[in-house]
């Protein structure tokens, strides 16, 4: 199996499950990140890859390099601008996580005192 198709059922099974929570969220900032993050790639892993850290099986990628990282690599950033969202998103809605409390504490002397009647 070569990088891409392993890439491309990854990215797919990633979009199926996130697509609800995705539906939800703002297009724009996701667009930014992943343009972000892609840029962020290219950069690290043409310099990783020049120096010899890895290196790509070439029977295994399409050969294809957008400044000296090979085209599969940019999955992995589209991933991750897909998946931290997402993951944030549904984490962060448990009553358990939420920064702020349902109703003021007592002992919180910053919260407004309650009208007794």
């Amino acid at each position: 199996m070569t990088n891409l198709v392993l890439n491309v059922l990854v990215l797919v099974a990633l979009g199926a499950v996130s697509w609800p929570v995705l539906r939800r969220l703002r297009a724009w900032p996701l667009l930014g990140a992943c343009l972000v993050l892609c840029v962020l790639t290219a950069v690290f892993d043409t310099i990783m890859i020049d120096v010899g850290l890895y290196v790509f099986d070439p029977a295994k990628i399409l050969g294809v390099y957008l400044w000296g990282a090979p085209l599969e690599d940019f999955a992995y950033a589209i991933a991750a601008a897909v998946l931290v969202p997402v993951l944030w998103t549904v984490l962060g809605r448990s009553p358990r996580t939420s920064s702020r409390p349902d109703e003021p504490s007592a002992a919180d002397p910053a919260a407004p005192p309650r009208a007794e009647g």
